[in-house]
């Protein structure tokens, strides 16, 4: 791994607590104001009666501003995309938009993300100590990677993109969702690219990158990629098509 990557994402987030955070961000507030009225709407779901800055609400607040308020400034042409495609994208495809920042700011995220893909293909379902196995070799057998890990797969389960199955510790893949939407998959694709630390990758195996496991991108063409400018699409050899961040 070319990067050092730190957990960084270390609570049970859910879905709804983005999209606020999200249409706070497109409502024109502050990040001041951000956070006021993120600690007032999970005063009463993460650390009940804490004031602390170490607390699990604490915590959370801070992972859901970076996700979509204090991005990193690389990703803030990445981050004011998604909001666009928030305001223009049909609700039940914002999964998509909202798993695309979160990996894109915390690759830790991509890898258990990559990793469960890989062992669904393979055997459609996986226990999650053998994800926890996977991330310890990669990224160091500590106990604050485990308990990361364990998260969000708990994480991917109230997201509906795993399924618990009647074993203690066994998951399987739920639905996928299809992502026809040309502009939203190539935006998804360059989510990808960033989570893998990749300069580029064959455009046939980065649409089906298993980091996009609960997702199936409909097949995209350079005529759809020259639509995002932070894209570049160029032919490798004779027939191979392939995609590079600029």
């Amino acid at each position: 791994m070319s990067r050092r990557v730190e957990v960084g994402f270390s609570r049970r987030i859910q879905l709804d607590w983005l999209e606020l955070t999200a249409n706070l961000v497109l409502a024109g507030k502050t990040s001041p104001e951000i956070q006021t009225q993120l600690d007032d709407f999970l005063q009463d779901k993460l650390s009940i009666g804490s004031q602390s800055q170490s607390s699990s609400r604490s915590k959370a607040i801070s992972i859901l501003q970076k996700i979509w308020v204090r991005v990193p400034a690389k990703l803030e042409p990445l981050r004011d995309e998604a909001l666009e495609l928030l305001v223009n994208t049909p609700q039940h495809q914002h999964l998509a938009i909202h798993w695309g920042m979160t990996m894109a700011v915390y690759p830790f995220f991509g890898i258990v993300a990559d990793s469960v893909g890989r062992l669904l293909r393979l055997q459609g379902k996986f226990a999650a100590g053998s994800i926890q196995r996977r991330i310890g070799e990669q990224l160091g057998d500590r106990q604050t990677v485990s308990r990361a890990t364990q998260r969000i797969l708990r994480c991917f389960v109230d997201w509906g993109v795993l399924q618990d199955t009647s074993e203690i510790g066994i998951y399987q893949s739920a639905n996928t969702q299809s992502v026809d939407n040309r502009k939203l998959a190539a935006w998804l694709i360059e989510a990808a690219l960033i989570a893998s630390d990749s300069e580029s990758q064959a455009l046939g195996v980065i649409s089906q990158t298993p980091i996009l496991f609960p997702f199936t991108v409909s097949l995209i063409n350079p005529r759809d990629l020259e639509m995002n400018r932070r894209l570049e699409f160029f032919c490798q050899g004779i027939d191979q098509k392939m995609v590079m961040l600029r």
